[in-house]
């Protein structure tokens, strides 16, 4: 039976192959994508989000809902140094469609309403919609089955700061409210987790790229900007922590090895703002999450090259593909 989620998403590079899977994969029932500032401009990030959900065919199947445009009291921090435009360059006349006029975090409540325990969360960005959505409806935890996150590193460096991952970083408050909510939590982490298990080497990158169909062609331009970032910083290929994400919800089997820990995040101080304090059951905390300690690295790029090998007719062209 296919898995209903909304993917909230600030999407640049690996946020396309997320998109991507919530399509592609027969397992996925995508029920929504929720825009949130993040990593690259926030017309830009929704501008590529509708050209992936074309590349996959499904443009006008998947409603898309605009979110918070800034965290909730700080400053917008891009990414942009990263993923540049998070499209590699790529582009698709967007004359003629429309994104929904509802606010993404009022979608989140509303969605939630009508099949409450149902649907699963995938927040593969900042986390400001959602905290925004407790603001909102203090009930609103209760409602959803899972609460997926792409955030913080366990005990470990971060990607931004020594101290913080991006997503916890932009908007650290956001995080502190989710993991305080009572949403039932699995995290997928950027240290050790993805820089060990999520990591495609160039090799990787063009086997993929190789399979002749737009979406693998799409999957290799998009990720090729970060991939020489990555390259430029030590990390030996393309990073691929939200796709995981997704990957970890729909197949489960996919997990080696997790455990529960009380997550709770830096808010107050600029030296480790955006720090994931992970205690994992040593000091007497009661657990609000599941964090993901391993996971089968070569099943994973297995699966996203069976993925990226789906045969799509886009729904509109993509210039520069």
């Amino acid at each position: 039976m296919a898995i209903p989620f909304i993917l909230d998403t600030d999407t640049a590079q690996d946020d396309c192959v997320a998109i991507l899977l919530g399509v592609l994969d027969e397992l996925a029932d995508l029920r929504a994508v929720t825009m949130v500032a993040g990593n690259v401009g926030f017309d830009q990030q929704t501008n590529n989000a509708l050209m992936t959900l074309s590349v996959a065919g499904a443009l006008g199947e998947v409603p898309v809902f605009l979110g918070c445009r800034r965290p909730m009291v700080r400053e917008w921090v891009s990414a942009e140094n990263v993923h540049g435009d998070g499209a590699g360059g790529l582009s698709m006349d967007i004359t003629g469609v429309s994104t929904e006029s509802e606010h993404a975090v009022d979608a989140l409540l509303r969605l939630t309403h009508e099949e409450p325990g149902e649907l699963n969360i995938v927040a593969i960005g900042p986390l400001t919609n959602i905290a925004m959505a407790v603001v909102k409806d203090p009930d609103f935890p209760a409602r959803v089955k899972h609460l997926y996150i792409m955030g913080g590193s366990n005990n470990a460096r971060g990607n931004i700061t020594a101290a913080a991952e991006f997503n916890f970083y932009v908007d650290p408050d956001a995080a502190k409210i989710v993991f305080d909510a009572g949403f039932d939590i699995t995290v997928v982490p950027w240290e050790p987790l993805t820089v060990r298990d999520a990591i495609f080497s160039r090799a990787q990158m063009a086997e993929i790229g190789a399979q002749e169909n737009p979406v693998a062609q799409f999957f290799q331009r998009v990720c090729e900007t970060t991939l020489e970032f990555d390259e430029s910083v030590g990390i030996p290929g393309s990073s691929h922590p939200d796709s995981l994400t997704v990957a970890v919800m729909l197949h489960p089997e996919l997990v080696v090895k997790s455990a529960a820990y009380r997550v709770d995040i830096e808010a107050d101080s600029e030296l480790t703002r955006g720090y994931s304090a992970m205690s994992w059951g040593i000091h007497g905390l009661k657990p609000n999450a599941r964090v993901i300690e391993d996971v089968d690295a070569a099943g994973f790029f297995s699966y996203i090259k069976s993925m990226m090998a789906t045969k799509t007719a886009p729904s509109r062209a993509i210039i520069g593909l």
